[in-house]
């Protein structure tokens, strides 16, 4: 037990202070993140909206998410990763807390849709951050500690939020995540200042190369596209077939939700940390990644027990455990061939396109063919996206690049 404990200690060892100072930043801003795995309960409970009407609204959501990342890509190349995150969270806190006085279907479209482009800016301008300050042999858990501040919010965001909707309803969700996004922006003013940083890590280029002309970088994209059609189930259709199916409350269902975070928190950086000194490529754990997120979602339809529920949510938190951290790092190493604002921009792009189409097909699956159609589907769209990356693995070990 005592050498266990040692190995998650020295897991933590090597990253920045900035890295560090991020991640409280991310940790305070992801505390409030409770809305949205509530948000299709909340528009179909609360608002009344069907479920097409809820695909539909989730598409908003991609779309604003899908603009914001191309913005927040192109304005951290210009203005910097430091103004890109102080804008996001300032302007989304107030977003969240406004958008709660939004009725009928297209004014919640349009005010989701700009919600999400102030929201997902900050995305790809985090990802530059944590490149200019992790070095090369600490990008991965770089990421992974982002990932743990994220789940470490969430794990108690959507615990908290069911309490809240019990109590206060569920406006009272986006009061939270507006003030904790303006506190992390608030943070963020106080302790990372960009000059007095040291950039440990960073890649200039006088002639450098756009990510759209880097084919295999699109082949990863493509991938991430599909991978991310399949993940983002689980802030729409999943919480949905947990209450009609399953019968479960909004307090049950963050608890399940909340399971995701806990488990990510306790094993994904000691976990990362094994995989890294084994000899297999990133792409080749970006693999295992979607395999276990396919069999998630097929297990669901030959187990009727609710133990499966649990069973479903652990393999899914294992999968991304593992496709997340090595994407990411896969990205910011191939971002150092050019903007590295632009290819991380398309790296975010891809998960935006992913709820543009991944809420909006998986509701109206849902209402057409059932949840069970649905499952088998959504777990050959990650077989599809496991062949892209076999195919994206042969011709990188030709190429050598």
């Amino acid at each position: 037990m005592k050498q266990l404990y040692i190995n998650y200690i020295n897991s933590f060892k090597g990253l920045s202070k900035e890295v560090w100072w991020l991640a409280l930043i991310t940790l305070v801003n992801r505390a409030g993140t409770m809305v949205i795995p509530f948000l299709s309960l909340y528009l179909t409970q609360s608002m009344g909206f069907t479920l097409e009407n809820v695909g539909s609204i989730m598409t908003s959501f991609g779309l604003g998410s899908l603009v914001g990342a191309w913005i927040g890509g192109r304005l951290t190349d210009r203005l910097g990763f430091y103004k890109v995150m102080l804008i996001s969270l300032i302007t989304t806190g107030i977003f969240f807390i406004g958008i709660q006085f939004l009725s009928g279907f297209w004014a919640i479209c349009i005010g989701i849709f700009i919600l999400m482009i102030f929201a997902d800016a900050f995305r790809p301008a985090v990802y530059v951050a944590l490149n200019a300050y992790s070095k090369t042999e600490n990008k991965t858990r770089s990421v992974s500690l982002i990932r743990l501040a994220i789940n470490l919010g969430f794990s108690a965001g959507p615990a908290i939020g069911g309490i809240i909707i019990g109590s206060l309803g569920y406006r009272g969700l986006f009061w939270v995540d507006g003030l904790t996004c303006i506190l992390a922006g608030a943070l963020l003013l106080l302790v990372l200042n960009p000059k007095k940083s040291i950039v440990l890590d960073n890649v200039h280029h006088k002639s450098p190369k756009s990510a759209y002309s880097d084919s295999k970088y699109l082949l990863f994209i493509a991938a991430m596209v599909l991978f991310g059609f399949a993940f983002v189930q689980y802030f729409s259709t999943i919480p949905v077939y947990y209450s009609e199916v399953h019968s479960l409350s909004e307090f049950q269902i963050g608890l399940l939700l909340a399971l995701n975070g806990f488990f990510i928190f306790v094993f994904e950086m000691p976990l990362i940390k094994y995989m890294e000194s084994r000899p297999w490529s990133k792409i080749s754990n970006i693999i295992i990644g979607l395999v276990l997120t396919a069999i998630s979602f097929s297990i669901l339809n030959f187990i009727s027990w609710i133990g499966v529920l649990t069973l479903g949510m652990l393999l899914v938190t294992l999968g991304e455990m593992i496709a997340f951290p090595f994407s990411n790092a896969f990205a910011m190493d191939r971002a150092k061939r050019g903007n590295q604002g632009e290819y991380m921009a398309l790296y975010s792009i891809s998960f935006s396109l992913a709820h543009v189409f991944g809420h909006n097909t998986g509701m109206r699956s849902v209402a057409s063919f059932g949840y069970e159609i649905t499952w088998y589907g959504i777990s050959m769209i990650c077989f599809l996206g496991i062949l892209l990356l076999l195919l994206l693995r042969n011709v990188l070990k030709r190429h050598k690049q």
